[in-house]
């Protein structure tokens, strides 16, 4: 399996480019070192709520009042938009650097549609998620318009989080019963 590299790293001393560089190299000596495997685990606890580990993170999850829980921690999608403008911040700051675009200051924001009926099962022609995503994206800087154009539809296009959303990704559930 050979890999194509789509954008040359301009300059490896910076140090976003020069973990994309050593990424890179790690990459072409062996395919297989661009493989790598994120996991999670989640216990439910009280109502709704849950704990949920994430390397040496947890985090609180639960739901607000009119979907039954007791608005102690954000939700399941609220997660979703904040890993979603987390993962644009990283992707916007890698990208930046390696296409050489500066800029001063960055700030995200997002707001989902939601259609209750399918969670609740209400109506069976209502998806369960969200049917729209909404991002701005506020970008101040010395770069062009263009740069800015340029680097955002960059960022669209290798934000993992993203494209979780844009591609349809399987998943599998293996039910295991404990008795």
């Amino acid at each position: 399996m050979t890999t194509t590299q789509l954008i040359d790293i301009p300059d490896s001393r910076t140090p976003l480019n020069s973990i994309a560089a050593a990424t890179a190299d790690a990459v072409a000596a062996r395919a297989s070192n661009a493989q790598v495997v994120f996991g999670a685990s989640a216990v439910a606890t009280a109502g709704v709520s849950s704990e949920v580990s994430l390397r040496s993170f947890s985090v609180r999850v639960d739901e607000p009042p009119t979907l039954g829980g007791t608005d102690s921690a954000p939700n399941p999608v609220e997660y979703y938009l904040a890993a979603l403008l987390s993962c644009q911040v990283v992707t916007y700051r890698f990208w930046a650097e390696r296409l050489g675009v500066e800029f001063d200051d960055l700030t995200l924001s997002a707001e989902g549609d939601l259609d209750v009926r399918g969670f609740f099962g209400l109506d069976a022609d209502v998806r369960p998620g969200f049917t729209a995503v909404r991002v701005i994206a506020d970008i101040s800087g010395p770069a062009s318009d263009g740069d800015y154009q340029r680097l955002q539809e960059t960022v669209e296009r290798h934000c993992p989080v993203q494209d979780l959303t844009v591609n349809a990704t399987p998943v599998t559930t293996e039910l295991r019963i404990a008795r």
